[in-house]
């Protein structure tokens, strides 16, 4: 049976061109770029040429790109690197990521404390929740900028307004719009914004933070000199190689990739909205990132549901990867006000680029036979 991948925005597959270039530089690049001989030289040579490629597709300055170990390092790095001084509150949307409402929880520890902004029934930021917040007191902002249950990508003209009229610095977390949607980190204005390779078919184990010149950042990780003293810790040269190729891919392929994937997606939900109704696709009528899907089954259990298509085939999620093993309502979905029975019986479809018009059509046709058997089931009982 072949297995259809559609689980995307969990990790994709690595392309073989970075594969390929990756490969070249563990056997010839594999100097300490830290190094002051040849080969040495040679490493920190392709740094800072990843680097620079780095920084000028996502429109940043080569010495604002921080390497880290991948979007969550990155996310936290931010997020304590900015939270300095006396505590105060941090505002972030309803529903953000683990990764920020962990490091949320972690700085809870040291006396700060979270402001939700809450979002519409669409996911998207409600503008007069932006402007009550306490902005006199308030000392950092976190927004993930296209989310990664729903696909929801946020407008963040009137937070850069607010954010620079009150002096408070903000992070954005695009490691789910980076490799899919242009991303221009000084057009955003934002003062950090975090990635990771392997949401753009780069290698796991790397992202990176782009943090604006002048920005007093404290380490999180020291040790070291690394990353001009803002990320102790040996550079991974043969990572960066990919995870640079990987973007470089991407920006030579954007059109014709997003077109792809927004049909790819389309194809998807209006075959299960044929096939298996009734569904309820969340956002549909928000700006979304063009290959992700969050579909509601009503009167099945999600985790039920996500057993049995594994069985049949077909990879995908009940949500955030990093959230696996819990059994409770997505944080994103209760925010936009879904009952509960509608939140658990969801499931994220998130198509990539190696999938094909043909896999969707056998996609929605075993999706469609799993959604009606649990169903009979759930009759039955």
């Amino acid at each position: 049976m072949q297995r259809i991948y559609l689980d995307n925005n969990a990790t994709t597959p690595i392309d073989s061109r970075v594969l390929e270039a990756m490969t070249q530089c563990w056997r010839e690049v594999y100097a300490n770029p830290g190094s002051r001989h040849a080969e040495g030289r040679r490493a920190r040579q392709l740094l800072e040429t990843s680097r620079e490629q780095i920084a000028s597709i996502l429109g940043a300055d080569p010495e604002e790109v921080i390497f880290t170990s991948g979007g969550t390092e990155s996310t936290h790095l931010a997020l304590c690197g900015l939270a300095q001084g006396l505590p105060g509150p941090i505002a972030c949307t309803a529903g953000e990521h683990p990764a920020t409402r962990e490091t949320c929880r972690q700085l809870a520890d040291r006396g700060w404390t979270t402001k939700i902004i809450e979002v519409d029934a669409h996911g998207d930021i409600v503008a007069e929740q932006l402007r009550q917040l306490p902005w006199k007191e308030l000392k950092l902002v976190s927004v993930i900028l296209a989310h990664n249950e729903t696909g929801v990508i946020q407008k963040t003209e009137l937070l850069r307004a607010l954010c620079d009229e009150h002096s408070v610095p903000w992070h954005l977390d695009a490691v789910q719009a980076v490799g899919k949607i242009p991303v221009d980190f000084h057009a955003l204005g934002a003062t950090s914004l975090s990635l990771g390779a392997h949401k753009f078919g780069g290698p796991r184990g790397i992202g990176a933070l782009l943090v604006r010149r002048g920005t007093r950042m404290l380490p999180q990780l020291v040790g070291g000199h690394q990353e001009r003293d803002r990320r102790a810790g040996t550079e991974a040269v043969p990572l960066i190689g990919g995870m640079a190729k990987a973007l470089e891919i991407w920006s030579q392929e954007a059109a014709s990739r997003q077109r792809h994937l927004q049909q790819l997606r389309d194809r998807l939900e209006a075959g299960l909205r044929e096939h298996c109704p009734p569904v309820v696709v969340h956002s549909e009528r928000a700006v979304r990132l063009p290959n992700t899907s969050s579909i509601a089954f009503p009167g099945l259990e999600g985790e039920a549901l996500l057993v049995a298509l594994d069985l049949a085939g077909v990879s995908c999620s009940l949500g955030s990867a990093c959230a696996s093993g819990s059994v409770e309502p997505a944080p994103a979905l209760l925010a936009m006000g879904c009952p509960p029975d509608v939140c658990l019986s969801s499931i994220r479809f998130s198509v990539g680029i190696q999938n094909t018009s043909e896999e969707i059509d056998v996609a929605v046709s075993r999706i469609a036979g799993e959604v009606a058997r649990l169903r009979r089931f759930a009759e039955s009982k």
